[in-house]
């Protein structure tokens, strides 16, 4: 077919995706033909499956290839993938589906800085287990659904563990869902329709943006700041656009790690009234904040706030369990689209979540992951800052350091690099209303620990001098 040389100064990635383009243009791959699958081609070239996937995904975006579902990939007809562009770095398109399925689809990649979790060790898995135990010792009951709302005893709890938090709510207004990033699409679809214009932070929640693209909203930016929000911006643009909604995420923010201040806060909410839009709040770093303060469901007390939180982070990512509150009729409304796009969640996985959450070294594993990250914040805000790397803030708490250097124009670029050496960094356009190129890049600080991010990211400053 073609060689590849890892002599060469092309990246491998660039070789692959240009020797396929040569052989479509010659000719000889024709319209429709199959294309070796990712493995089969990984192990012919000994190359990393990682490097592969990353090629096939630029020769999909090019317009070169086309892939089918549980069939492969095809050489698109010419006719409806008409190449734009002819460069292979810089033109192509590193968009937020191509970053959730290599974070998801490569879960044994050497570095992972640009994921959205913690690592195995800061997770409650212990918890987790001893939890499992007692549900096999009480013989539960796993046949029919469960509650619609979700397991009733894990609402109470919630409802408790929001009051800890001065939101005032019954048990009757918590809704749980499968980890928060349902709560959230369950919200955007009951709030938001075509061409709606939806406030969001800026930069903002990944997820979240994309799933609100795939609902055709116009995305309108609130630009965050270190002490929250620019608020006279925001002012302008919910004047001028006069969004129904706005998703924002105040409590150590994706991918800032920036939290707002009360001041803040309150703007925020007294626009809201002035302007009559509702607000979906997003709390799912709760737990690793070390300080107790306000947010805007305590504020509002759920008359204007939708208020989403989760426990995935902290117990475990693969339980997806999270939740959402809201005054009774909105979410009435809610648990009924639940029921229609899912049915109910799992009461198994519920029920794990609240054996875990009632064990009595829980609060002592949460003080722990939250000193972790605080020391782990130190290191990397030091050894960033050492590199000749600008931070947004520094925050000292929660997973996130938002940062960018003077000699990097595109992070896009510079994760493609990383991606040739099995680190995954999170590009700042990801996290941008228009995914125009930015120099940020979201590290997670759990993940900055082992010397090999570090290290790449010294051999790329020493370059950029």
């Amino acid at each position: 077919m073609f060689a590849l040389d890892p002599q060469l100064p092309a990246p491998l990635v660039s070789q692959i995706v240009d020797g396929f383009r040569r052989l479509i243009e010659d000719g000889t791959l024709r319209a429709g033909a199959k294309l070796p699958s990712i493995r089969q081609f990984a192990h012919a070239h000994e190359v990393s499956v990682y490097t592969v996937v990353d090629a096939y995904d630029r020769l999909v975006a090019l317009g070169f290839f086309a892939s089918r579902p549980h069939s492969g990939f095809f050489v698109r007809s010419r006719a409806t993938g008409a190449l734009a562009q002819t460069s292979t770095r810089g033109n192509y398109t590193f968009d937020s589906m191509w970053y959730m399925r290599r974070i998801f689809e490569n879960r044994d990649l050497r570095s992972k800085p640009g994921c959205g979790w913690l690592p195995n060790e800061y997770l409650f898995g212990e918890g987790l287990k001893r939890s499992l135990r007692a549900l096999v010792a009480e013989d539960v009951d796993l046949g029919g659904y469960g509650e619609p709302k979700g397991y009733p005893e894990l609402r109470r709890l919630v409802r408790d563990l929001m009051a800890e938090h001065e939101i005032a709510a019954t048990a009757e207004q918590v809704l749980l869902t499968q980890g928060s990033s349902q709560a959230l699409d369950l919200a955007a679809r009951r709030l938001v329709r075509p061409d709606d214009a939806v406030l969001v932070d800026e930069p903002g929640y990944a997820n979240l943006l994309s799933s609100l693209r795939f609902l055709r909203a116009r995305l309108i930016g609130a630009p965050r700041t270190p002490q929250g929000w620019d608020l006279e911006v925001l002012e302008n643009r919910i004047k001028q656009h006069r969004p129904k909604v706005f998703f924002t995420h105040p409590r150590l923010q994706s991918p800032t790690a920036a939290t707002a201040q009360m001041a803040h806060l309150h703007r925020v909410l007294q626009l809201a009234e002035k302007y009559d839009f509702i607000i979906v709040e997003n709390d799912i770093y709760v737990d690793l904040d070390p300080e107790p303060r306000a947010s805007l469901a305590s504020l509002d007390q759920l008359q204007r706030v939708v208020y989403i939180s989760s426990f995935s982070k902290t117990i475990s990512p693969n339980i997806r369990v999270g939740f959402l509150a809201a005054q009774p009729d909105l979410l009435e409304d809610l648990a009924q689209l639940k029921m229609l796009s899912g049915l109910t969640s799992s009461e198994f996985t519920e029920r794990l979540a609240y054996g875990a959450l009632v064990d009595g070294r829980w609060r002592k594993h949460i003080k722990n992951v939250r000193e972790r990250l605080a020391q782990d914040h130190q290191v990397a805000s030091q050894q960033l800052l050492e590199l000749g790397f600008e931070l947004f803030c520094e925050p000292k708490a929660g997973m996130f350091l938002w940062a960018r250097h003077p000699g990097v124009a595109s992070a896009a670029e510079l994760s493609y690099k990383a991606a040739e050496q099995d680190i995954m960094l999170g590009p700042g356009h990801l996290f941008y209303t228009d995914l125009a190129p930015s120099p940020w890049i979201r590290f997670n600080v759990a993940f900055c620990q082992d010397g090999t991010v570090m290290s790449f990211l010294k051999n790329e400053a020493l370059s950029l001098h």
